[in-house]
C-alpha cells in the first residue's frame, strides 16, 4: 500500500502536531523564556564581578612652576591609565531575596502553563481528528440519503407512468431530493474545512484516517467519584496551578517593594592599577587593593516605595481573585464533562436502539406502501429519521471519548497514556 493511501493513526497525527503546531511551538519557547526568571532572581544574590578601564590623554598648564617657584605657565601633558577590578557580594539585601523567590514562582508558573498547553494539544488534536471523521460520516450519510431518494424518485416516476402512483408522491420525493442535494453540498463544505483544520495542525496532507472501531466498548472507561476528580483538579489543574504560582509571585512583589525601606549591606572589594592617574603622580604607577563593607540606608525617595507597595498589594489581591475565578471555571468544566461521560453511556445505548428501530421502520414502511397501507411521505419521514439517528449516534460515540479527555484535562491528569488508550479504539480497517 502506498503512503498516499495509508491511513494516518491518531498517534501519528499527534507526533506530527508536536513538531508542527505553531501554538505548541510558541508554548515551548515561552516556557524556555519563563525558566530564566529563577536564574535572573538568583543572580541578584550572587557575587557581581566587574572591570573598568580608563585610558586618556591629558593636557594643561600649571602656575607657578613647581620646580623654580617662578610665576610662569608650565605645560602638563601626560597619558593616564586606570584599571579597576571590583567584587560586590550582597550580605543583607531583602529586595534581592524577594526577587529570587518571585523568579522561582514565575518559573513554576511558566512550567505549569506549559503543562497545560501540552495537555491542550492532545485535546485539540483529537477534536480536529474526530471533527474530520464526523464530517466524513455526515457526508457518507448525506450521500446514502440522496441515493435512497434518487431510487425512490425513479420508483415514483415509473409508478406514475403506469398509472399506479400519484403526482403528489413524485413532487414530495423531488422536494426531499433537492433538499438532500443541498445538504450534501453543505456537508462536503464542512468536511473540507474540518480537514483543512486538521492539516494545518499536523502540517501535512491527509487522505485517510483511522476510524472508530465498531467494537468500541464505551463502558470500558472507568470513572472515580466526582469528589475525587474535584480534589485532583484543585491540586493539579494547569490553569489553577499557574494562577496559584502567580499569587505567590504577587506576594513576593509586595516584599520586594517593602524592602525599599530596609538598609542594604554589601561586601565590596577592589583591586586597581593606576598609571599617571593625576598630575601629581604623572609618570608613576600604583597598585591598590581595598575591601570593606558598604551600607546603603534609604531615607526618602519621594514616596516611590509606598506607591510601589500599594500597587503590589492591589495586584496581589487581583491575582487572588483570578485564582478564585480559575477554580470556579475548572469546577464548572469538571462537572460538565463528568456528567457528559456518565450520561454518554445511556445516550449511546438509546441511539443504538434507535438506529435498529429506524431501520426496521424503513423496512416495514416499504412493505406497507406495497400493501397500500402507508404512503410515500411515510417512507420519506422514516428514512429521514434513520439518517438523523445514525448521525446522532456517531456524534455521541465521538463525544464520549472527547468528554473523557476533557475530564482528564480539567483534572490536570491528562497524560500520553490517555491518548494511547483513546487511540486503541480506532482502527485502519
Amino acid at each position: 500500500m502506498s503512503n498516499a493511501a495509508r491511513s494516518m493513526s491518531l498517534l501519528e497525527a499527534y507526533e506530527a502536531a508536536l513538531q508542527h503546531d505553531p501554538t505548541f511551538r510558541s508554548a515551548i519557547h515561552e516556557n524556555e523564556a519563563g525558566q530564566q526568571a529563577e536564574k535572573l532572581g538568583l543572580a541578584s544574590l550572587l557575587p557581581n564581578l566587574s572591570m573598568t578601564h580608563v585610558q586618556s590623554k591629558n593636557a594643561g598648564y600649571q602656575n607657578p612652576n613647581p620646580l623654580t617657584g617662578v610665576n610662569e605657565f608650565t605645560s602638563m601633558n601626560f597619558e593616564s591609565q586606570v584599571t579597576t577590578l571590583t567584587l560586590r557580594q550582597p550580605l543583607i539585601n531583602l529586595e534581592a531575596v524577594a526577587n529570587y523567590r518571585q523568579g522561582k514562582a514565575q518559573a513554576d508558573s511558566s512550567r505549569a502553563r506549559f503543562t497545560g498547553r501540552s495537555q491542550q494539544l492532545v485535546v485539540r488534536l483529537v477534536e480536529a481528528y474526530v471533527e474530520t471523521l464526523l464530517a466524513q460520516d455526515h457526508v457518507k450519510i448525506a450521500e446514502t440519503q440522496l441515493e435512497s431518494l434518487e431510487e425512490l424518485k425513479r420508483i415514483n416516476e415509473r409508478m406514475l407512468q403506469k398509472g399506479e402512483g400519484t403526482t403528489t408522491d413524485v413532487l414530495e420525493t423531488q422536494s426531499k431530493h433537492a433538499i438532500a442535494q443541498a445538504h450534501l453540498i453543505e456537508t462536503q463544505d464542512n468536511l473540507a474545512v474540518a480537514q483543512l483544520k486538521l492539516e494545518t495542525l499536523i502540517g501535512q496532507k491527509i487522505t485517510k484516517l483511522d476510524r472508530l472501531s465498531d467494537l468500541f466498548n464505551y463502558r470500558a472507561i472507568q470513572l472515580q467519584d466526582y469528589d475525587s476528580w474535584y480534589a485532583l483538579a484543585m491540586d493539579r489543574n494547569a490553569e489553577v496551578a499557574t494562577q496559584r504560582h502567580l499569587v505567590t509571585s504577587g506576594k513576593e512583589e509586595i516584599n520586594k517593594s517593602q524592602a525599599g525601606h530596609v538598609p542594604r549591606v554589601d561586601l565590596v572589594a577592589s583591586l586597581s592599577r593606576n598609571l599617571s592617574g593625576s598630575p601629581i603622580i604623572a609618570g608613576r604607577e600604583f597598585q591598590l587593593g581595598a575591601a570593606g563593607i558598604e551600607v546603603n540606608i534609604p531615607l526618602y525617595s519621594g514616596g516611590r516605595v509606598n506607591a510601589l507597595t500599594t500597587q503590589a498589594r492591589a495586584n496581589h489581591a487581583r491575582a487572588e481573585a483570578e485564582l478564585d475565578a480559575a477554580r470556579d471555571k475548572v469546577m464548572v468544566e469538571l462537572r460538565k464533562q463528568y456528567n457528559l461521560l456518565q450520561s454518554g453511556i445511556k445516550r449511546i445505548e438509546s441511539l443504538q436502539l434507535g438506529v435498529k428501530s429506524a431501520e426496521l421502520l424503513v423496512s416495514a414502511t416499504e412493505k406497507s406502501i406495497r400493501g397500500g397501507i402507508r404512503i410515500n411521505l411515510n417512507l420519506l419521514d422514516a428514512q429521514q429519521q434513520l439518517h438523523k439517528t445514525r448521525k446522532d449516534l456517531a456524534e455521541a460515540r465521538y463525544n464520549h471519548l472527547l468528554a473523557y479527555l476533557r475530564l482528564q484535562l480539567a483534572a490536570g491528569t491528562l497524560v500520553l497514556d490517555d491518548l494511547r488508550n483513546v487511540a486503541s479504539y480506532f482502527t485502519s480497517r
